[in-house]
């Protein structure tokens, strides 16, 4: 068993709960680690961006696989085609997501950068984490009020996204409260 942690925008990360949390897509450059070296049976711990939390964790539950069904948005041309069928564990509501800076200073994994960088630890889409920082996150999320994902994974239609036209990406729809609640930086004084 392997544990990962994924990276993700807020938009993405509710995406995969529309869809039921059935599957993940990972970027185009992640190919050898999701089609080599995941394995049903590993660890996946969502990280959201903008907002610095730990979001989630889930197991996941197929080999990898590529799909190229547009559902996950970044830069034109990503259609997050690496991918892998998940299962969720902890999937608490947005105010019970928990801030890294509760915990990431502190994960082993963080270890790799000076302490006053730690947060380059999310740079990037994929990571593999050590097994005991995941353990740390997932307790953390265990005593939280847990979300109902969607039962009808089938049905993916409000956020799923059509490619309109090959130069074209269409926007995201999906706007979460943790988005608005990203910390804006006060604007400098003028002397």
């Amino acid at each position: 068993m392997t544990s990962w942690m994924v990276v993700t925008s807020a938009d993405n990360y509710q995406r995969t709960i529309d869809l039921g949390f059935v599957k993940q897509g990972f970027k185009s450059r992640q190919r050898r680690r999701v089609m080599e070296n995941m394995k049903p049976g590993d660890n996946l711990l969502y990280y959201v961006t903008a907002v610095q939390v730990f979001a989630a964790t889930a197991t996941i539950t197929s080999e990898g696989f590529e799909e190229h069904e547009l559902i996950w948005l970044s830069k034109p041309g990503e259609d997050y085609p690496w991918r892998v069928e998940v299962k969720a564990d902890r999937v608490p509501a947005e105010e019970d997501w928990i801030p890294t800076h509760m915990h990431g200073p502190g994960l082993e994994y963080m270890q790799k950068w000076p302490a006053k960088h730690w947060k380059l630890a999310f740079q990037g889409n994929l990571h593999q984490i050590p097994d005991a920082d995941f353990a740390t996150i997932r307790q953390a999320l265990a005593g939280t009020k847990q979300i109902k994902i969607p039962a009808n994974p089938a049905k993916k239609a409000k956020t799923a996204v059509k490619k309109s036209a090959p130069e074209k990406q269409a926007a995201p729809v999906v706007k979460t409260v943790a988005a608005k609640k990203a910390v804006k930086k006060p604007a400098a004084k003028r002397s």
